[in-house]
């Protein structure tokens, strides 16, 4: 079940000029069902990527590095996605199969295979049904159209629920800008550097350069800033596209228009993330884990994650038990060694919790388990040490959880 969250509208998706989308059911994860996304990008687009961390990571992964490097960002023509298996540890095989699926949709667009980005997500150590993707091509770019968004949303799926998606579209500087983006995450979700899989694409002219420096940006404002389970996939991807098919051009950050743009961007990427969070596996409450007064930003987030990756924190959360010296526990060993604990307050929602090393005199039981029976929280850490500050988005963890992982694959 997703926390406050709902089916997109494909009314309120912007088509996004200069961007085609087509979707097939190839079969690769399950009869019937949309499994794999074609995106066609008009020439002189620029496109940019973060990409996981994660020292084994998958095969498309790597070949979307190689695309992108160089001025390969500024000739970009393709995405290509599909579900149901990640090609992650596959070894050369598997290496050879996204650059397969490189040539065989580039054939079929007529474009150069380095011109594409192949994407996977599913399970890893499988390899890739090469048969089935190849015969979904077909039909995926003969679907092509702008006003796709919502298929997109749906054929990036794994054990998300719902398809998420997030669109803006507003006068910046004169002319009218368009972003829509799309993710997909549920599981395995501890992003070290964007997303699982996350797609943004603006109708601006943006050069490749600017719009790297921007893609890393959105994913620490955003992408960087959840968490589910504390696991960094493999296949983590998150790609910014501008087809500059509208009418803003930005050149550079002190451009007219370009701060405006690039909060627009933001705000849809936070939007995505977000919603993965609301979607975590089994999640039945949206947490947001803020810290202040911390001595520097990676202060703040030191404690925000030790906090937002408790097992027995989001266990609590989900059975609205108001145990939180849990909080102060994680708090305690998030690695400042000269954290004065007499000066840390905490608060859950408006009530405070703790104060000078322990319980706060006014806080009553009743008030936490008020607080934890609803379906949104707000955790908020006053370290008092600085002016740094962060907040992080998580879930609580659920029997179902463990369920939708113990049967994943069946």
């Amino acid at each position: 079940m997703a926390v406050n969250l709902r089916v997109p509208d494909p009314a309120e998706l912007h088509p996004v000029a200069g961007v085609r989308i087509g979707t097939a059911r190839a079969g690769i994860r399950k009869p019937g069902r949309r499994d794999l996304l074609v995106v066609e990008i008009a020439a002189g687009a620029s496109a940019a990527g973060v990409f996981t961390r994660n020292r084994f990571c998958a095969a498309p992964v790597q070949v979307c590095r190689e695309h992108l490097a160089g001025e390969g960002a500024a000739a970009i023509r393709a995405l290509v996605v599909n579900t149901g298996c990640a090609n992650a540890g596959t070894g050369q095989p598997g290496l050879a199969d996204a650059r397969a699926t490189c040539r065989e949709l580039a054939a079929r667009l007529g474009c150069q295979p380095s011109q594409v980005l192949p994407f996977s997500t599913g399970v890893i150590l499988e390899p890739l049904p090469m048969d089935r993707l190849v015969a979904g091509l077909a039909p995926a770019v003969a679907d092509l159209a702008e006003a796709r968004w919502a298929d997109a949303a749906e054929a990036i799926m794994t054990t998300d629920t719902l398809p998420k998606a997030a669109s803006r579209r507003a006068t910046v500087a004169g002319a009218t800008v368009t972003v829509t983006g799309i993710a997909k995450g549920a599981g395995m979700i501890r992003p070290n550097m964007a997303t699982m899989l996350g797609f943004v694409a603006t109708d601006a002219a943006v050069p490749a350069a600017l719009l790297q420096r921007w893609v890393r940006e959105a994913a620490d404002a955003s992408f960087n800033r959840i968490t589910v389970d504390g696991d960094t996939s493999t296949n983590d991807s998150f790609v910014l596209v501008a087809s500059g098919a509208g009418g803003l051009r930005v050149a550079a950050e002190d451009d007219a228009g370009a701060a405006a743009l690039k909060a627009m961007i933001v705000e849809v990427a936070r939007e995505l993330a977000q919603a993965i969070v609301r979607d975590g596996e089994g999640a039945t409450k949206f947490i947001s884990v803020q810290v202040e007064a911390a001595a520097t930003p990676a202060e703040a987030q030191a404690v925000a994650y030790a906090i937002a990756h408790s097992p027995l924190i989001k266990t609590a959360f989900f059975a609205s038990d108001p145990n939180l010296g849990r909080i102060l526990c994680a708090i305690g060993y998030a690695g400042i060694d000269d954290l004065d604990v007499d000066r840390v307050d905490l608060f859950l929602d408006d009530v405070p919790v703790a104060t000078a090393g322990g319980r706060h005199p006014a806080y009553r039981e009743e008030q936490g388990q008020r607080v934890m029976k609803q379906s949104e929280i707000t955790v908020r850490v006053v370290l008092n040490r600085g002016s740094a500050s962060t907040t992080v988005w998580t879930c609580d963890l659920s029997h179902d959880y463990v369920s939708i992982n113990a049967d994943y694959r069946s």
